[in-house]
């Protein structure tokens, strides 16, 4: 099986790719190394079935070539993080949508199966929690570019979704809070990372507004268990699937307290505005919490790590690198 994954030298694909070769297959990764970085994939590259392309998906002859040479494609590659979404919302735009469309026309074009990787912010303030994959989405303004990053994203699925009315092979995973070995120190997109940067520096951990709006972390393992039994279960093709732990539904003050109990710190937990951070405007959600029966009915799938779990072994990994470096 030869298998590319776009976006595979970031935090989860890197993981995906540890899996596939662990299951002897070849893999291609292409990734522009903007937050994923060949560390994360440096105990691969030395062997003859990991090749790691340095380049875009907006790069449409790029992405033709490889996915003409593969036999399937995880698509992971997207602009993450809130920030860096508020503060470069062209480019997350064009990377989450225009790339996305030069993948699924590739795959079309050559007859590929393609997973496409969504994620929970898709749902935007939903209406209903938890929130199951054919709720309706509640959105903020276009003026307040926090939702771009769940429009583009939702643009993918009915891109995917079109593609498949047509005879695409296809499935669609959304992802809720995911975490582990491996993630960004600077803490793009995850507040858990955020977190373990201040307690082992010995600085305050910052939570932005109240504290008490909560989410659903979810452990890399069980995360990259559920993204190939997507991609591998017939019955899945056409579907839409969130990929979550219902059971660590926790708020964010909570989280603090835990990573300070795992670190030992005793660094204060500090709150600060939205607005200090993200700029006047910002909205966030209060609740985020995936409703994962379709999963476990059609893909046999569930998470089983634990917060407190999935905490230690992360921290575990985490002492084992200096700040600023990629986690094995």
């Amino acid at each position: 099986m030869r298998t590319l994954v776009t976006g595979g030298a970031g935090f989860i694909g890197s993981h995906l790719v540890d899996r596939l070769i662990g299951r002897h297959e070849e893999v291609t990764v292409l990734d522009d190394l903007s937050t994923g970085t060949r560390a994360n994939l440096a105990h691969h590259l030395e062997s003859d079935r990991v090749r790691l392309v340095r380049g875009t998906i907006l790069d449409e002859s790029a992405v033709e070539d490889l996915v003409s040479d593969c036999d399937r494609v995880f698509h992971l590659a997207a602009a993450v993080g809130v920030a860096h979404v508020v503060a470069e919302p062209l480019q997350s735009v064009l990377v989450n949508s225009r790339g996305t469309e030069n993948v699924l026309a590739a795959c079309a074009h050559h007859g590929r199966k393609v997973l496409i990787a969504s994620s929970s912010e898709v749902y935007g303030k939903p209406s209903q929690v938890p929130t199951h994959e054919d709720d309706d989405r509640i959105l903020g303004s276009t003026t307040v570019q926090r939702w771009s990053y769940a429009t583009a994203k939702a643009l993918d699925e009915h891109l995917a979704l079109a593609y498949a009315q047509r005879g695409l092979h296809t499935v669609i995973v959304r992802y809720f809070n995911i975490y582990g070995p491996r993630m960004d120190p600077r803490g793009y997109g995850s507040v858990i990372a955020n977190f373990l940067r201040q307690a082992t520096s010995g600085e305050p951990l910052t939570v932005y507004g109240d504290g008490r709006q909560t989410r659903c972390f979810t452990y890399i393992d069980d995360c990259v268990e559920g993204t190939i039994l997507a991609m591998e279960t017939d019955s899945a093709e056409g579907q839409v699937f969130n990929i979550g732990n219902q059971a660590t539904e926790t708020s964010i003050t909570e989280l603090a307290r835990m990573v300070n109990g795992a670190t030992g710190s005793q660094g204060p937990i500090e709150h600060h505005t939205y607005e200090a951070r993200f700029g006047a405007g910002f909205e966030d959600v209060r609740r985020r919490v995936p409703a994962t029966e379709r999963a476990t009915e059609v893909l046999g799938w569930t998470a089983t790590t634990g917060l407190s779990e999935g905490l230690r072994r992360t921290l575990e990994a985490w002492s084992h690198v200096s700040a600023g470096q990629a986690l094995p």
